[in-house]
């Protein structure tokens, strides 16, 4: 409505001009009063046109403000969603230009392009009308020039998409790398990388250099200039022929202006539309990259089935288990085995054994289709994902803290854990030792990733982490491999204490963290090759014994793997 008010009164002025020129300029007509009442209407129009045009940019820069807002808290929220396997193909850097860049580019959709385009061509309808009501046949020949621009609109388009395709993906890969050097600043200085990953932005931008200008050689040549060249060749025209019917076949001069106003009120929102094609198009090829975002189909797995199953004893088995990250390569092959409530399974093996890919699936961050896991007897994806992190403990080894303070960093911000909580957590993992000398003990700044604090201390607060949560199961990805020895030997006593009662799956590197492990895997190209106690494998003089001997720095004769 906003629109139609402004429109109207951009429209009806060349109508009371046109009216002025011919009724009261003609000879012997002079009214002053009519004059005075047609300037003061002519102000009144424009000065509603400049109100009317304030409101209709303020509501539609509010609305898309507020849609981009929706839709990248809808990307946020798709991207918490999607599983592992995507992120293990995708590039940070790429999903952050596609929520931030991408989303941009649809914002100035809403701002610019929709509103030129409603407004023009709302403008253009009243033209149409209005040259329709002055001289039919004038307003025919403007109807013939819609296909020449309409066909110039529609070769742009195609023309030029898989340009903006390109720079779309190009500045995707900008991202990418510069997340990825920022990330690994430190190997980067360290290894004297900087020249090489100079060389290679420089050859990305290059790239969205070259794709850039593909599109500026299509706007150069059809927006702008093609419609100049309609609009010109449409003025030689009229004055050619209506100007010269003007004077032998009664056409009224006033009639004549009008229509030369309205030609170039005509081209004024044709070149507008014109002008806002590149935007336009920017638009929907960033809507493409977006909704392909939001109509991804590799979502995390969650609970299939209902019912509300509860991890109450902590019983984990596995029963004839063979996975593959890209379906084409088992990374695990027929693995079997029991964890029995309060027993510790350690799994150890060479790199690339399987042993972290047997996490992923107990914690169901991947979709499991050969075998079966259960957990207290009920198979994992009947779980919800709330009773699954809650009640099973993760402890990496490369910890992850988030900006704030080591307060939140053990509590994330849940607030049903009080001060007493987190320092028992704390003491429980001797992380107080090192977080009471603190100025700010609890409240410390906590870095991006934890910058500021050692490995070891990152390590420790992750462990706090885990235990105020109090799991019926704890997975723990060799959590001590950042600590020093005399830390080491602490969280060893605190984690006898904590894996009573409750289930221990422990990934180990040295062996002499796990020596009291209840029952040990020892897995070898994905396989389960060797299982047993510390004593009973080394008694097997198998590959766990020859592991041993290495980690030790023994001269006992090592037998020969066959």
């Amino acid at each position: 409505m906003v629109l139609l008010l402004a429109t109207g009164a951009d429209l009806i002025g060349p109508i009371l001009v046109k009216t002025f020129i011919d009724d009261y300029l003609a000879p012997g007509v002079f009214d002053w009063q009519a004059i005075s009442l047609l300037a003061g209407l002519y102000v009144v129009l424009h000065l509603a046109s400049v109100a009317l045009m304030y409101y209709q940019l303020f509501s539609f820069q509010k609305i898309a403000q507020y849609i981009i807002q929706k839709l990248r808290m809808d990307l946020f929220s798709k991207v918490q969603h999607l599983g592992l396997s995507f992120f293990d193909r995708t590039p940070a850097g790429t999903l952050v230009s596609r929520i931030t860049n991408d989303t941009e580019a649809i914002k100035e959709l809403y701002i610019s392009v929709l509103a030129v385009f409603i407004q023009s061509t709302v403008f253009l309808l009243g033209i149409f009308v209005a040259m329709f009501y002055l001289d039919t046949r004038l307003a025919l020949f403007c109807l013939t020039l819609l296909p020449f621009i309409i066909g110039v609109m529609y070769a742009y388009r195609r023309l030029s998409s898989h340009a903006y395709h390109l720079t779309r993906q190009k500045l995707s890969l900008l991202n990418a790398k510069l997340n990825e050097s920022l990330q690994g600043m430190g190997i980067i200085q360290a290894f004297r990388q900087q020249q090489r990953l100079r060389d290679e932005y420089r050859r990305i931008t290059d790239e969205h250099y070259q794709a850039h200008l593909k599109t500026v050689r299509f706007n150069g040549l059809l927006l702008r200039p093609a419609t100049d060249f309609i609009y010109l060749l449409a003025i030689v025209l009229i004055l050619s022929y209506f100007g010269r019917q003007s004077f032998t076949s009664g056409v009224e001069i006033g009639v004549v202006w009008a229509f030369v106003t309205y030609l170039d009120r005509f081209f004024e929102p044709v070149n507008m539309m014109m002008m806002r094609l590149a935007q336009l198009q920017q638009a929907l090829v960033a809507g493409e990259r977006v909704f392909g975002l939001l109509d991804e189909a590799e979502l995390a797995p969650s609970q299939q089935g209902s019912g509300n199953p509860v991890i109450s004893a902590g019983h984990i088995e596995f029963r004839n288990v063979t996975f593959s990250y890209d379906g084409k390569v088992d990374v695990l092959k027929n693995i079997s085995f029991e964890a029995k409530p309060g027993q510790t399974v350690a799994l150890v093996g060479h790199t690339g054994s399987g042993k972290s890919s047997i996490v992923n699936l107990l914690l169901r961050f991947y979709p499991l289709k050969q075998g079966q896991i259960l957990i207290d007897g009920v198979p994992l994806e009947q779980y919800k994902d709330e009773e699954l992190r809650k009640k099973i403990g993760l402890v990496l080894q490369d910890p992850f803290l988030f900006v704030g303070d080591i307060r939140s960093n053990i509590t994330l911000n849940d607030p049903s854990f009080s001060d007493e909580d987190v320092k028992a957590a704390a003491k429980l993992v001797q992380a107080d030792t090192f977080i009471e000398k603190l100025p700010r003990q609890y409240t410390e700044t906590v870095g991006e990733r934890g910058a500021t604090f050692s490995s070891g201390q990152r390590q420790l607060i992750s462990f706090a982490r885990t235990m105020i949560r109090n799991p019926k199961i704890l997975v723990l990805d060799e959590a001590t491999a950042s600590v020093d020895t005399e830390t080491e030997e602490a969280i060893q006593k605190a984690l006898a204490n904590m894996r009573k009662g409750r289930t221990t799956i422990a990934i180990a590197h040295r062996l002499s963290t796990i020596q009291d492990a209840d029952l040990i895997l020892v897995l070898h190209q994905g396989e389960i090759i060797e299982r047993g106690t510390h004593q009973e494998l080394l008694a097997q003089k198998g590959l766990y014994h020859k592991m041993y001997l290495l980690q030790h720095g023994l001269n006992e004769k090592l037998p020969v793997q066959k």
